[in-house]
């Protein structure tokens, strides 16, 4: 195995390796443990553990490692252990990870998404498309990862560089010829994704997200961070309709990708207008005209609202860049489901039942803003906010719920360890201000029942705030609980109940 640039603080490097690790906990005999320094632990404290459940290699950071090289001498000698010592231990994470699963990055086409909103909704619809296409696909995001049709939790929207290229060799063993990423801000500037050429980098917008704490100390930081993801890349889609666009295409130009440019603005390359709310096979959506280098003509999204056109716009772009065709195209985004995102529960009570992972202010103003333009029925709400999180956004969102929402439930969410009242509390406060029409059911369950027995033929029952989750986090315990199962769950039981 190839380890690179190093310098060799002690032993000789072993001819086989059992495993490439990061967590000291995942070692086996024979192993490579690289030492990484994190946000909340680091690696190098880790040393002697990982030793004595069988490293082999121990790859420290210069710029990181607290110990000398005496002293790690003296910790890894008794085991026999060889000690590297690298500029930088996250590259080499990633450098020796795509080594030892034998560069899957290589054989798949890849394609990255960035930007602050819309990444798991593109990735699933090209993805979606591909497969559609017949091109057997993975994804890697924020819902799940998916593998050989399977979907694996996920614990990172990008995960750990040594993770993401087993996730690729996996695909790649199963047959797989293409992958789409969800490419985070703190991927790139982890260099969770090093080593990765994209065959497709995607932008999709920039909105203020993931300031302060562990993630971002400024703007700029977010979006250097964002604008990396084109020096990866042989090809760059570009929205053009946001602030900070001419800045990723100025970046895109020095990286000598080529360029495709997206939106609603004229000169896009791929250009929507004429957008239309309608309904196609009982899906709700938007029809929109589009012209692009592959194809002019109309087309139906059956995800409701302007900002899922700019999605498909983004979607379609990649996959007429990937070699597929019309035909599956259209009919992929004609039927297109993400879990959590506008998400439809089927249902024969004639009502609209979607779930969507609306959690702050912004996001719950943009939904409301496009359902209410897609019915002239009531849009009735139901959502929560999650305990331990900032207390702002429960005033913010009972605000937005109050204005826009005909009639609203207000419900818990995760309420971890507060006290779920004194959350609910928070949101009527604000929505009491609006003089907008409300309740309060406290259990989730009940608020989603009684949410779609109130509504009327024609209405829209939005249940908001945790998406594609499936479980619930109270002080003592954490539950089973998936909105679309409990909202499918809900209108057959009203439905038997009217027979």
């Amino acid at each position: 195995m190839e380890f690179g640039e190093y310098t060799l603080v002690t032993g000789q490097i072993p001819e086989t390796t059992a495993s490439v690790e990061f967590d000291s906990r995942k070692v086996i005999p024979g192993s490579v443990f690289v030492a990484v320094k994190g946000f909340n632990s680091d690696g190098h404290s880790f040393i002697k553990p990982a030793l004595e459940k069988g490293a082999s290699v121990i790859v420290v950071d210069e710029n990181d490692c607290t110990n000398s090289d005496d002293e790690l001498k003296e910790i890894a000698e008794p085991f026999g252990a060889c000690v590297i010592k690298v500029k930088d231990s996250r590259k080499a994470s990633a450098y020796l990870a795509a080594e030892f699963f034998g560069h899957p990055e290589n054989k798949l086409h890849m394609i990255g998404i960035t930007g602050t909103k819309g990444k798991t909704t593109i990735s699933f619809m090209i993805r979606d498309i591909l497969e559609t296409a017949g091109r057997k696909s993975g994804l890697i995001g924020t819902v799940c990862d998916i593998v050989d049709g399977k979907k694996l939790k996920a614990d990172h929207t990008t995960p750990e560089a040594r993770d993401n290229y087993e996730l690729l060799k996996k695909m790649t063993d199963c047959g797989s010829d293409a992958c789409v990423m969800e490419v985070s801000s703190q991927g790139l500037k982890l260099d969770r994704v090093y080593g990765i050429e994209y065959e497709i980098g995607c932008y999709t917008n920039f909105y203020e997200d993931h300031i302060g704490g562990n993630e971002h100390p400024d703007m700029q930081d977010y979006l250097n961070c964002k604008l990396k993801l084109f020096e990866q890349s042989k090809t760059a889609v570009i929205n053009m309709d946001t602030p900070v666009s001419a800045e990723f295409f100025v970046k895109a130009e020095q990286c000598g990708c080529q360029i495709i440019t997206y939106g609603l603005s004229d000169g896009c390359d791929v250009q929507a207008y004429n957008l239309e709310n309608g309904m196609k096979d009982g899906r709700a959506g938007t029809y929109f005209d589009v012209t692009s280098p592959w194809y002019s003509g109309r087309l139906f999204v059956a995800i409701p609202g302007e900002f899922n056109v700019y999605n498909a716009l983004c979607a379609l772009a990649a996959a007429f860049l990937s070699g597929v065709k019309l035909d599956a195209v259209e009919k992929s985004l004609a039927s297109i489901e993400v879990p959590g995102r506008l998400q439809p529960v089927k249902n024969e009570l004639g009502i609209t039942i979607l779930v969507d992972y609306a959690h702050n202010a912004a996001s719950l103003d943009n939904v409301l803003d496009t359902l209410k333009k897609a019915t002239d029925k009531k849009v009735i709400t139901v959502f929560g906010c999650g305990g331990d999180r900032s207390h702002t956004r429960r005033f913010e969102m009972g605000e937005v719920a109050g204005n826009k929402s005909d009639f609203t439930i207000v419900t818990s969410d995760n309420p971890r360890t507060e006290d779920p009242s004194v959350i609910i509390g928070h949101i009527v406060s604000a929505i009491e201000k609006t003089k907008g029409k409300f309740t309060t059911v406290p259990d989730r369950a009940e608020a989603i029942y009684e949410a779609i027995k109130t509504a009327e033929p024609g209405d829209i029952v939005l249940i908001a705030g945790k998406g594609h989750e499936d479980y619930q986090i109270f002080k003592d315990r954490t539950i089973h609980f998936d909105d679309a199962e409990v909202a499918a769950d809900a209108a057959a039981k009203i439905l038997e109940e009217r027979k």
